[in-house]
């Protein structure tokens, strides 16, 4: 235990933290300073738990401080084995509690910090089921989920970026290498120079190469832009196809369209086209342009050490200090009558929102038309290119399906009739074939029977005698049976008649009941169709409406909700006021000095008698400057003067040393000419 304690007072001694503790003064904490003790090293991990547990509830502290240590993933020690002692402990600032969790975070504090970073991104937000339900919450989710995982691999890429970065050492070897390599190249050119010296006609030679060298050079060039100019050409070609099934669509369009409607078309469209241009474009356009303007800013800096990073962060969070503090005085001046203006600014920003949700779905819906469009010139020509004549549209198309379906039915009820056909047949043929083997079967039994009386070829005989009898009287009875089978068949087809008639009368009774009970329940049929419609438009309706109305209810309900947060955020706001006062209340009335000069009215009193005596020693020392002002601006004035006069002099002396130099030289000069 020692030990521990030992080493958290020399981390909390050390960067950054510097209180100066030692292990008597750290032992006698009380329980508030060690869960203050414990936040700032929490805030040094993460910054956004860098507050004043003062300010904030117990529950409210414990549980932050819970939710972190969760996701930094701390185990409690095995002897804290009720989580509910733990939670108690961490509320009251129990030392078994506190001490093990400073020293677990004090032992891997850049690890943790790399945790925490992390954590602000990937700990995913739980969205209820019943908000997925709406597809505008669902889309939003599955953008936020990919975002996390791009995070994922862009901060892997720049892991493995820091970590398989080249050193200097390594960097200059490689330079010298390639020196080398460069010296290397230098000695084979001259000594390939050389080499082509003693050869005949080698500057023509180098000069064919030189030229050679060039036309590949514009060959390839060439053939990059003929590569280029026929991309051009194509898409001009897709261009043209489009701008004609654009034209062709919109003269259909106009075709069918009235003047008022065509001019609230074009209306819609430029009011979209208005809103794309002065609303959305050009604060787009802002947002890249200053993304762009950090990056390069970014990019301009020189590249940033460790300690340079350390101090950004310091910066960073008394920046988010002051903002806080900021946030803080607006809460304290709040005025009853901003929060009409809140609830107006909330609304304006969820109708800006829906507004830019619709626009962008606008332009993904156009964009899905056009492609879907593309895609239908595209076959459109492959099946010209295939078959040589034009797709039917329309009424064409509908004619051909009538057409094709028409003789599906015929085809289908002459397969019927085939099939029906073959089964007869079959039928017959295998009749056929019952009777030959019956027939075979009494010839072979007569002719035992002949055989075995003792008048074999009697049957055979017998049967060229009747054949020849029968071909007589046949001859001889062919006009009468002929007659009499007529008046036969007559009276066969009569009795048939009548006997059909007699079966098909109670069918034929029948059916002419069915037939009115049809027409019946075709009108029932017809009525209720009706009714059904008429229902189902009320219903439809119904329901329009009732979407109305949830809609109407959802809206509310996200009104309501932003002002439950607003009415929970100014109680809170209120509690602490109420709490600052209570504890002003309270060190005030102490009996206690020591407390009573914590009250922020002493505080206040303190420094109003310091600033009123600062205020008594400037008033004297502006009194002596005014009683000795006159004094000194006559001094100032007379060096000045003496000032003035000094340069004169300085010229004046100047002056007089040049004139007395000209003179010298000119007496020179006549001395010069007398002897001359």
């Amino acid at each position: 235990m020692s030990d521990q304690m030992q080493f958290i007072v020399e981390k909390l001694n050390q960067e950054p933290f510097r209180k100066n503790y030692n292990l008597i003064t750290f032992d006698s904490l009380e329980s508030m300073q060690l869960l203050q003790l414990l936040n700032d090293v929490l805030g040094e991990i993460d910054p956004k738990q860098a507050v004043d547990i003062r300010e904030e509830l117990p529950e409210q502290t414990a549980k932050r401080m819970l939710s972190l240590l969760g996701i930094l993933k701390y185990k409690p020690p095995g002897g804290i084995s009720d989580l509910s002692a733990f939670r108690q402990g961490l509320v009251t600032g129990s030392k078994p509690v506190i001490h093990p969790i400073l020293h677990w975070l004090l032992q891997r504090t850049n690890e943790l910090k790399k945790r925490a970073y992390l954590a602000r991104f990937l700990v995913k937000l739980e969205v209820p089921a019943e908000f997925l339900q709406d597809d505008t919450v669902a889309d939003i989710n599955e953008q936020y989920e990919e975002l996390i995982e791009t995070f994922k691999n862009l901060h892997k890429e720049c892991e493995q970026l820091k970590t398989s970065g080249l050193s200097t050492a390594e960097i200059r070897r490689d330079i010298s290498a390639m020196e080398e390599e460069k010296d290397q190249l230098h000695k084979r050119v001259e000594r390939l120079k050389k080499r082509v010296e003693t050869v005949q006609n080698h500057q023509r030679m180098l000069e064919i190469a030189r030229q050679l060298r060039l036309e590949k050079e514009r060959e390839e060039s060439l053939a990059q832009q003929k590569q280029e100019q026929k991309n051009q050409l194509f898409h001009a070609k897709q261009r043209l196809q489009r701008a004609q099934l654009q034209l062709k669509e919109m003269r259909q369009a106009v075709a069918d369209l009235k003047p008022a409607s065509l001019m609230k078309k074009l209306e819609e469209e430029i009011n979209f086209n208005s809103y794309l241009v002065t609303e959305k474009n050009p604060r787009e356009l802002e947002s890249k342009k200053t993304s762009v303007y950090f990056l390069q800013k970014v990019a301009a800096e020189p590249a940033m050490t460790q300690s340079d990073l350390n101090a950004l962060e310091i910066k960073i969070n008394e920046v988010n200090t002051q903002i806080n503090q900021l946030i803080e005085k607006r809460m304290m001046n709040y005025e009853p009558s901003d929060s009409k203006f809140l609830m107006y600014r909330q609304q304006a920003s969820i109708i800006s929102r829906k507004k830019e949700a619709k626009a962008e779905e606008l332009q993904a819906a156009k964009e899905e038309v056009s492609r879907w469009e593309r895609q239908m010139l595209q076959k459109t020509n492959q099946v010209q290119e295939l078959e040589g004549s034009e797709v039917l549209k329309g009424d064409e198309f509908k004619h051909y399906v009538n057409k094709l379906r028409s003789k599906n039915t015929v085809y289908k009820k002459k397969r019927v009739e085939l099939a029906e056909i073959a089964a007869e047949c079959g039928v017959l043929q295998r009749t056929e074939e019952l009777l030959k083997q019956r027939h075979e079967a009494l010839q072979q039994e007569l002719q035992a029977i002949e055989e075995k009386k003792g008048i074999s070829g009697y049957s055979y005989t017998q049967e060229e005698l009747e054949r020849v009898s029968a071909v007589k009287s046949e001859m001889d009875e062919m006009k009468g049976r002929t007659l009499d089978n007529m008046s036969a068949m007559v009276k066969k087809l009569n009795a048939l008649v009548a006997e059909k008639k007699a079966s098909l009368a109670p069918v034929i009774k029948e059916l002419r009941q069915l037939r009115q009970s049809c027409q019946e329940l075709t009108q029932e049929c017809d009525e209720k169709k009706i009714q059904y419609e008429s229902c189902a438009a009320g219903l439809e309706s119904d329901r329009s409406a009732l979407e109305q109305a949830v809609k109407g209810l959802l809206e509310e309900c996200v009104q309501e909700e932003s002002n439950y947060h607003y009415v929970n955020c100014m109680k809170r706001t209120l509690e602490i006021q109420l709490q600052r006062a209570k504890d002003e209340m309270k060190a005030y009335i102490s009996p206690d000095p020591g407390e009573r000069r914590k009250a922020i009215r002493e505080q206040y009193t303190r420094r109003i008698l310091e600033q009123e005596n600062l205020g008594k020693k400037l008033r004297e020392k502006q009194k002596v400057v005014r009683e000795s002002h006159g004094a000194n601006m006559k001094q100032m004035k007379m060096w000045q003067d003496f000032e003035q006069l000094m340069e004169c002099k300085k010229k004046c002396f100047l002056k007089q040393q040049n004139q007395t130099a000209i003179d010298q030289v000119i007496q020179e000069e006549g001395k010069d000419r007398l002897v001359l």
